[in-house]
């Protein structure tokens, strides 16, 4: 058996990024099921930072987290941000939701731009007229266009470079209590630690169960992306990531000539390994078709993910109240890969039990926000 100082179940971009800071307090291993790390939501995500997802928590983590994005980066080191432009679309009948998201930005991200459904179809191809026309739109210039393989890779140099290592091919067959220690079995190893930390995305609450923790009530869903050749020979690369406020669709340049899209569903899912269906396929064709004058006559690629949520909508970070060093990092929905640096902050800050980290007081989060503790007392009410 192998004694840790923190083990953590999940090799997503929760974990990793988490494991990057713990590692330089102690010997930290993180144990991944699949054979390679991000394998399921974190490495499916389109990965856009913009203000358009979530309540006033996850937008303070995105605010925080796009401080890290827009930081200078080392000489030879790889970039895991651009800067890209942002457009959240709405019709007319939309103007109250436009107004909420413009006291967003005008907060947050001060160089933004209203513009009338005309001025907003001059960028991309949108359609002015019928019920699905574009009436009003806001655009970030400060949007950042991810790099999912990038980030997990800088976080798994850092684990490696403060002496921890990432398991693949490891999934927990068992965990269980033993005096004040949390033993996890794997098919190959046996691993010893006082700090679990539960990273496990859309399987956590599976991963609480069978270390015989109350659940939370984590909730898979599914999201749909289509790959589509962009409109004759246009050039869409500068083209912003284009998002509807509310339901609808988002598509953003993919390259190569190609967009990418999805008309945001949010299907309930168990824990699996995601595949799309036809008819959000078909709903995302028609929702870019019936709102922009572009048409989808092919699809390049499909695939889907699963984005998982707590009740509150809200990430849950730090101790489970009843089962002592036994950690919860999960529930970051779709918002995981734009508020990671932010939410690894707050995990180093609670599970090492550290002063409240500046940047986060600054930015209005507060660790009551985050822990699971306000999900125990809410079930209890």
């Amino acid at each position: 058996m192998r004694q840790v100082d923190t083990l953590i179940i999940g090799g997503g971009i929760a974990g990793l990024s988490a494991a990057a800071r713990l590692a330089r307090h102690g010997e930290t291993v993180v144990l991944e099921a699949e054979s390679q790390p991000g394998y399921h939501a974190s490495g499916r995500s389109v990965t856009f930072c913009h203000f358009g997802l979530g309540d006033g928590l996850v937008k303070a983590l995105t605010a925080v987290s796009r401080e890290t994005f827009a930081a200078p980066i080392s000489e030879g080191e790889t970039p895991v941000a651009h800067r890209h432009p942002a457009l959240h679309i709405a019709r007319a009948d939309q103007a109250a939701e436009v107004d909420a998201l413009e006291k967003v930005h005008r907060a947050l991200s001060p160089d933004y731009h209203r513009l009338s459904g005309k001025e907003a179809a001059k960028i991309v191809p949108l359609r002015t007229g019928g019920e699905a026309a574009t009436a009003f739109a806001l655009l970030d210039p400060n949007g950042f266009k991810l790099d999912p393989h990038a980030m997990l890779q800088r976080h798994i140099a850092a684990l490696r470079e403060a002496g921890g290592t990432l398991v693949t091919d490891a999934r927990a067959t068992a965990i269980r209590r033993d005096g004040g220690r949390w033993v996890v079995d794997t098919m190959d190893e046996s691993y010893a630690t006082t700090r679990l930390i539960n990273a496990a995305g859309a399987w956590a609450d599976q991963v609480a169960a069978m270390a015989g923790v109350t659940p939370i009530g984590i909730q898979p869903r599914r999201r749909t992306v289509i790959s589509f050749d962009g409109p004759g020979d246009t050039d869409v690369s500068a083209w912003p990531f284009t998002k509807t406020i509310g339901e609808g669709f988002y598509f953003l340049p993919e390259g190569a000539g190609r967009l990418l899209a999805s008309p945001q569903d949010e299907t309930v899912s168990e824990p699996c390994d995601a595949s799309p269906e036809e008819i959000d396929i078909a709903t995302i064709a028609w929702r870019i078709e019936e709102a922009t004058t572009m048409t989808v006559p092919r699809i390049a690629h499909r695939w889907a993910g699963l984005r998982s949520f707590a009740p509150d909508e809200r990430p849950v970070v730090g101790y489970d109240p009843d089962a002592p060093g036994f950690f919860w990092l999960a529930g970051q929905g779709g918002f995981g890969l734009q508020t990671s640096p932010a939410l690894s902050l707050a995990a180093e800050a609670l599970a090492m039990e550290l002063e409240w980290p500046e940047n986060l007081k600054r930015g209005g989060i507060g660790m009551q926000d985050l822990e699971p503790k306000r999900l125990r007392e809410r079930r209890s009410a």
